[in-house]
């Protein structure tokens, strides 16, 4: 069972002006056999507390982070900036992905800048802010999120086994 915070970027839904529906929608899209949902969040598009956030999930040992949001062309899009603060490997792989899979939707995706990466032990991931591109982009890597987390946390779960911790 992995562990996943979901943070949705976002200054109107922080400011409960919207309703956030893209971080719902990511979470829908985990299996609860596989995948344990233990944080949704919502933080304003303000680099410093998204770089907070994102530290702060991977100190308490999440394996998953997924933000929605702040990853486009407007001037307050710093979602992949903050990441690239927190993370100490790319995996640009997925990202790749993504935005490939995102063109036979939309012309769109070649302007996500969202950036995917490891941090300790947990896998960072950016999908876009609107719910249909979460669900796209989430269908695409979401065969392999499984396995990627094993070989990412292989020793964690060792540790998990003896200790009964996170």
């Amino acid at each position: 069972m992995h562990s996943v915070a979901i943070i949705t970027v976002s200054d109107r839904s922080a400011a409960g002006e919207r309703e956030d529906i893209s971080g719902p929608e990511a979470a829908a899209a985990f299996d609860p056999e596989t995948f344990r949902i233990e944080l949704q969040e919502i933080v304003p598009d303000d680099r410093p507390r998204i770089t907070e956030m994102l530290r702060r999930c991977v100190a308490e040992g999440y394996a998953l982070i997924v933000t929605t949001g702040g990853t486009g062309f407007a001037q307050r899009d710093v979602t992949p900036e903050a990441t690239l603060e927190v993370i100490e490997r790319r995996a640009d792989g997925l990202a790749e992905a993504m935005r490939a899979a995102s063109l036979t939707f939309t012309k769109f995706a070649v302007l996500s800048r969202g950036v995917c990466g490891i941090a300790g032990r947990t896998l960072i991931v950016n999908l876009p802010g609107s719910p249909k591109g979460v669900r796209q982009c989430l269908d695409v890597i979401m065969p392999v999120l499984p396995h990627a987390l094993r070989v990412l946390r292989q020793d964690a779960i060792a540790d998990i086994e003896h200790t009964g911790t996170k």
